[in-house]
């Protein structure tokens, strides 16, 4: 409802910050517009739509200086009423915009304005006339915003918005905005890429309504165009390249990338991008993610999540098979199998002297065969063989071989 929309995205405040961070590269609201009443004054301005900026301050004269009475906390707002002001007095505004991480641009130039003489409540005679201009501003993010001329006659009490989806034949109340200078609504109830009609009526505080205001109709802003050509390594270590082709959106400003470790859980943001490419680095091997790629434009809508990709770290190579274990009486024969993609082979050995076990290792081995003249008869000698690929990826090692010279 619009009312609600005034009091979540407005915020009144008497206190300014003690130490306001400004900051000059923000962008300035140029110009500041006024329509008095008695006891209150409207403002109008001209929106800045950077995503630099997040809202707006409104600073009203007191005393020698400035004091911070509003925080309207959408940059796609454009009106605002200060309420609750005494008649026939001079008051003096500013505004500046701020970030999101509430740095502030400088102040806009002064707007004087004075407010009116009290007027009589009467009532209302006759029917009352709707609103003489409307608008409504289309391709906005996830939004369309209605302006009108504040109605003449000061017993207005409220307006209502009347929405009409297109191809439909019936008008639905969307939301009521509470006084006569209040002359803003933005509907965020809506599709995107999709078009509605509005209409205002007035209602009076005597309970008079108002015939319907002109037609209007505004275009939703269309979600950016979806990603295709995504595609996920299965092939390197210790990490999942994804690329992708360019996005088509005009407005592009950025990529999201969306993960799950299962193809049918809730895909959470991982990460975010201007490349097309992204790499997620991962301590295990094969490691299996899914993806879903999405791009992101000026305004923050995120194209749709359409299409799930597959990507898996490289796998450690097979554990060596071993063919046969001997000896000769003084030295021990190993011979064992394994994977082709294997470059190099560690051998790990262990036995027990003089009640202590003993563990070797032989590494730096090129052949798929090894010979051990360093043993003792009557001890038992445990081999395992481990295999090594390019990337320095360890295979898990092979079953234990356990063979024992016999003495003499």
């Amino acid at each position: 409802m619009a009312l609600s929309l005034i009091i979540t995205g407005c915020e009144k405040t008497l206190e300014t910050p003690k130490e306001p961070v400004v900051d000059a590269s923000l962008p300035r609201v140029e110009s500041i517009r006024t329509l008095p009443g008695s006891t209150e004054v409207g403002f109008e301005w001209t929106p800045i739509y950077s995503a630099q900026i997040e809202g707006y301050y409104l600073y009203r004269q007191s005393g020698n200086s400035m004091k911070k009475i509003a925080t309207i906390k959408d940059r796609y707002i454009s009106h605002y009423v200060d309420t609750e002001l005494k008649p026939n007095t001079s008051y003096a505004y500013q505004m500046s915009t701020y970030s999101p991480d509430k740095h502030e641009s400088g102040l806009s130039m002064v707007a004087n304005v004075t407010t009116l003489a009290p007027v009589a409540k009467s009532a209302t005679l006759g029917s009352v006339e709707p609103v003489s201009f409307i608008t409504a501003i289309s391709e906005l993010p996830a939004r369309i915003k209605i302006i009108w001329r504040p109605h003449a006659m000061a017993n207005v009490e409220y307006y209502i918005i009347e929405r009409n989806e297109y191809k439909s034949t019936s008008w639905d109340e969307v939301g009521k905005v509470k006084g006569r200078l209040n002359a803003e609504y933005i509907d965020q109830d809506i599709k995107d890429n999709y078009v509605y009609r509005y209409r205002v009526k007035v209602k009076t505080n005597d309970g008079v309504l108002s015939k319907p205001s002109d037609t209007v109709e505004a275009h939703s802003k269309a979600l950016p165009r979806a990603i295709t050509g995504v595609k996920a390594s299965s092939n390197l270590p210790k990490k999942i390249v994804l690329t992708w082709s360019p996005s088509t959106t005009s407005d592009f400003a950025y990529y999201k990338v969306y993960r799950s470790p299962t193809s049918s859980l809730f895909y959470s943001f991982y990460g975010k991008t201007v490349n097309t490419e992204f790499e997620d680095l991962i301590n295990e091997n094969g490691k299996t993610y899914y993806y879903r790629v999405v791009a992101v434009d000026v305004d923050g809508l995120e194209s749709k999540q359409e299409g799930t990709v597959t990507g898996m770290t490289l796998s450690a190579l097979n554990s060596p098979v071993v063919r046969s274990v001997k000896h000769d009486g003084g030295s021990i024969y190993i011979t064992w199998g394994g994977d082709d993609n294997a470059i190099k082979y560690t051998i790990t050995k262990e036995f027990e002297l003089s009640g202590k076990t003993q563990k070797q290792s032989f590494t730096g081995i090129f052949e798929s065969n090894f010979i051990d003249q360093d043993t003792l008869p009557g001890v038992e000698y445990k081999y395992k063989i481990i295999a090594i690929d390019k990337y320095g990826i360890a295979s898990n090692p092979s079953d234990s071989v356990v063979i024992k010279i016999p003495k003499e």
